[in-house]
């Protein structure tokens, strides 16, 4: 005879419901607990992007084509802020790898390419070759 096994009970009686990042956000807890969230931005780095004001970068200077205006772009607005905490090239440069990043895999290949030329164009304009 075939043993049944018995459905864990959950709360209430109720099947468990699967929690996703749209519906959790971290708490300020060192052991990294989750609480609901009832609206508001998904990940901190959108947070970021959105609301830091330690550089003032140009609309769109991560989807322009050329590496050298995008290197300029991102020195220009380092150099100009006083609200960055490191140098201006360790902000700029921070600031592109940052995007680059938080786009993941979602970067399609030539876009990556373009971003990593204007890596090497930042690191050559600042003369740190």
């Amino acid at each position: 005879m075939a043993k049944t096994f018995a459905r864990p009970k959950t709360r209430h009686n109720r099947s468990p419901r699967k929690r996703t990042a749209a519906h959790t956000v971290r708490c300020d807890s060192p052991h990294g607990q989750t609480r609901s969230r009832k609206g508001g931005a998904r990940y901190w780095s959108g947070r970021v992007t959105r609301e830091s004001d330690a550089l003032d970068l140009d609309s769109g200077v991560f989807t322009w084509s050329d590496p050298k205006r995008i290197a300029a772009s991102l020195k220009r607005s380092a150099q100009r802020s006083h609200r960055r905490k490191a140098d201006p090239y360790r902000s700029a440069l921070s600031m592109l790898i940052f995007y680059v990043n938080r786009a993941g895999r979602n970067l399609p290949a030539a876009r990556r390419r373009v971003l990593e030329r204007a890596k090497t164009e930042l690191r050559r304009q600042f003369g740190r070759e």
